[in-house]
């Protein structure tokens, strides 16, 4: 009986232990650690070939059947690399970013650091290879076959068939080609625009020679090297930017006549269908006076003046036109004029035919065209603010037909002819499931579902709900985050993480509501996080977006403390131990919240923190508040240097040694304010990182912060 009795204790003490959860630690949670992979959903990369679906692999390729799902393997790692003949110079390493840019033939675009060529995987030879191996290809057009890129500050092209073209010979520092320009605002991301055809290239040229140098400093060399960055302070000199096209046919290259470029940006350049005309968004330096201009490709002069907006606020163009697949004589335009952003239907001679979205929502993103339905596929927010769904918008009536049903944030990928698409889906219990959509029916084909990959964790609670704003009227979302073993009768630290700004959000209808890891972490920890998205941020709404002007910070604090409010209500929050951290904005949120309520906050985590926006950059900075010499009222009225004597808690200030987005003159002018106040932050610096910690730095960092408020707030 003893040992019976002995053994059914062993039994039920091995079944406890069984089932007794982990905890997670910072190395899985954060993207710099190196266990973060064994906690991310499941997932699966897949490329179209024409309307064929492609799924990539490290060392596979598989061919998937649409109907059911079902893979067939085309070929392998090794027997590309075996094919290829493979040395240093055409060894592939992965096929995880294998493309099929040829509907009509069996060839996949690969690539290494050395070489990029079209492997036919039929036959098993390479149909094309480039000839400029070593260099940096930043942009390959599939129909010519051409390439342009940098080398040595210079643009150059290589044509199909390994001719090299030097575009100029006066790059430098100062002068630099086709990169990215304006400090990628205005959905600017890259520097060179090829033409349909593959035989034109448009080209940004940026004249920085008048910007004022911010003086960075490489401290690796045994004498630390003086390594500037060009950066244009808001109410100060811009560069200046002009458009240049290259014709592979003449050789020559033509700029656009667009007149006197100074104090002006000119984005979101697009071609027509026949590569003869070029058009380009062009915006005063105001950003309250927006035009559509098209010029001729071949001589570079003014073709026409097709759409104005303008704004006692300010105009973003953040997408190019996009012209009808099958009628080359329309195309659509994005704008936010009335009130949200949403597509509108043009002429090529800039007549308006129809608005074809209409409502309180948003067109977050067009996804392409189906050119049978005659239709064109966007992600909107026309469901809920919250979730993301997928629409088939009929061009002749603008019907909008869903092409999701499931709650959650969907994103789409989809094919050449737009009859399929591959959805990208989770919602907040759900990590991720990827269907395969057949536009016409708006059939799905489950492709994965991913298990719950934190099943095994003792996991905290997430919930969503709304408050008002401060203005009484506007609904805002919050997302908060208990600890796993959350007791309503007990109270807890409770930390308000915070970003605010302009074009982010932190709360949607995503797994977890959106959740950031290191919210987990500090749950773990016994706290409460909340966080909420105050006017200001995305996806509301130009008035949702646009009222804090001119008064950055003002309009988010007062939307914030409606958060503290809320928070102040709830019995198991102690309001004795309220925190605070956010980065960037977020950081000149947390600075902002901790100087004009300190008596609210115990503790912040401020990290690359905006102090005073005269020292941020023209092109985001002067959007928002105008300059300093037309609006010297707002600029004082949000400036922290004349708050740094109010600061009562504790406060820790962190930067990247070398930000280049916003400079270290920020966190150092405010501890000289705080000297001179008498008044004691904490400060740390990350030597050799920029604004966002890279890596593993990112671990350290978190540790870091974790620690801050284990220290002073629990």
């Amino acid at each position: 009986m003893k040992i019976k009795t002995i053994l059914l204790l062993l039994i039920l003490s091995l079944n406890m232990s069984a089932q007794e959860k982990q905890l997670f630690t910072l190395e899985e949670l954060n993207y710099g650690g190196n266990r973060y992979h064994t906690i991310q959903p499941q997932n699966k990369w897949y490329a179209w070939w024409g309307d064929e679906l492609i799924r990539t692999d490290v060392e596979e390729c598989w061919l998937v059947d649409k109907r059911t799902g079902k893979e067939t393997r085309l070929f392998t790692l090794d027997e590309v690399n075996k094919w290829l003949k493979s040395d240093d110079m055409y060894h592939v390493r992965a096929l995880y970013y294998a493309t099929f840019p040829y509907p009509d033939q069996p060839w996949v675009a690969l690539g290494n650091k050395k070489s990029f060529l079209l492997l036919n995987f039929k036959t098993h030879e390479i149909v094309w290879q480039d000839s400029i191996s070593g260099q940096k290809a930043n942009d390959w057009n599939p129909v010519s076959k051409a390439t342009a890129y940098i080398e040595d500050d210079q643009l150059f092209v290589v044509d199909g068939k390994g001719g090299k073209h030097q575009l100029t010979t006066d790059g430098s520092r100062e002068i630099v080609y086709g990169q990215s320009v304006h400090r990628n605002e205005f959905g600017i991301d890259k520097g060179t625009f090829w033409s349909p055809d593959g035989m034109r290239l448009a080209f940004y040229r940026m004249d920085q020679s008048m910007v004022t140098d911010y003086p960075q400093v490489d401290i690796d060399p045994r004498s630390a090297t003086h390594e500037p960055d060009k950066y244009p302070m808001a109410g100060m000199t811009s560069h200046q930017v002009t458009v240049g096209v290259y014709d592979l046919d003449t050789q020559k290259t033509t700029y656009l006549k667009a007149g006197d470029p100074t104090d002006r940006y000119f984005t979101n350049i697009a071609w027509s269908p026949d590569a003869k005309t070029i058009y380009m968004f062009e915006l005063n330096r105001d950003q309250n006076d927006c035009r559509l201009v098209s010029y001729d490709a071949m001589t570079g002069e003014k073709k026409a003046e097709l759409y104005r907006e303008t704004s006692d606020k300010y105009v973003e163009p953040l997408h190019p036109i996009q012209f009808l697949p099958w009628d080359d004589d329309l195309f659509i335009l994005q704008s936010q004029k009335d009130g949200y952003n949403h597509l509108y239907l043009y002429n090529k001679e800039g007549k308006l035919q129809r608005q074809l979205t209409k409502g309180n929502f948003v067109i977050q993103e067009v996804l392409g065209f189906n050119e049978k339905q005659k239709s064109v596929l966007v992600a909107a927010n026309k469901y809920h603010p919250l979730h993301r769904w997928l629409y088939n918008v009929n061009i002749k009536d603008g019907k909008m037909t869903e092409l999701v049903s499931a709650d959650g944030v969907h994103h789409g990928k989809l094919s050449s002819s737009g009859t399929y698409l591959v959805d990208r889906w989770s919602n907040p219990t759900t990590p991720r499931n990827i269907d395969l959509v057949e536009v016409k029916t708006a059939k799905a084909t489950r492709l994965m579902t991913a298990e719950d990959p934190w099943k095994d964790y003792e996991q905290p609670i997430f919930e969503c709900g709304t408050i008002k704003a401060a203005d009484g009227i506007t609904d805002l979302y919050y997302r908060m985050v208990k600890p796993y073993n959350f007791d309503a009768t007990k109270k807890y630290p409770t930390v308000v993480y915070v970003y605010g700004g302009p074009h982010a959000h932190n709360v949607e209808a995503a797994w977890h509501w959106y959740s950031r890891s290191w919210e987990t972490y500090m749950a773990q920890k016994g706290y409460i996080l909340f966080i909420l998205d105050n006017r200001g941020s995305e996806y509301r709404g130009r008035d949702f977006e646009q009222a804090t002007f001119r008064q950055l910070g003002q309009i988010e604090m007062q939307d914030q403390m409606k958060g503290v409010e809320y928070l102040r209500s709830l019995p198991y929050v102690d309001m004795d131990r309220l925190g605070v951290h956010g980065w960037s904005f977020g950081g000149f949120m947390t600075i902002s919240l901790m100087t004009n309520y300190p008596d609210v906050f115990k503790v912040g985590v401020a990290g690359g923190p905006v102090i005073d926006w005269k020292w941020y950059e023209v092109m985001y900075g002067e959007r928002y508040m105008d300059t300093p010499e037309t609006n010297p009222e707002g600029y004082e009225k949000i400036s922290l240097l004349s708050k740094a004597k109010n600061l009562k808690g504790k406060l820790q200030i962190i930067t990247g040694y070398n930000d280049n987005t916003v400079v270290p003159q920020h966190c150092l002018s405010f501890l000289k304010a705080c000297i001179e106040a008498g008044t004691q932050p904490d400060f740390f610096v990350y030597p050799g990182e920029a604004h966002n910690m890279r890596g593993h730095a990112s671990v350290h960092l978190h540790e870091r912060i974790t620690q801050y408020f284990e220290d002073y707030l629990k």
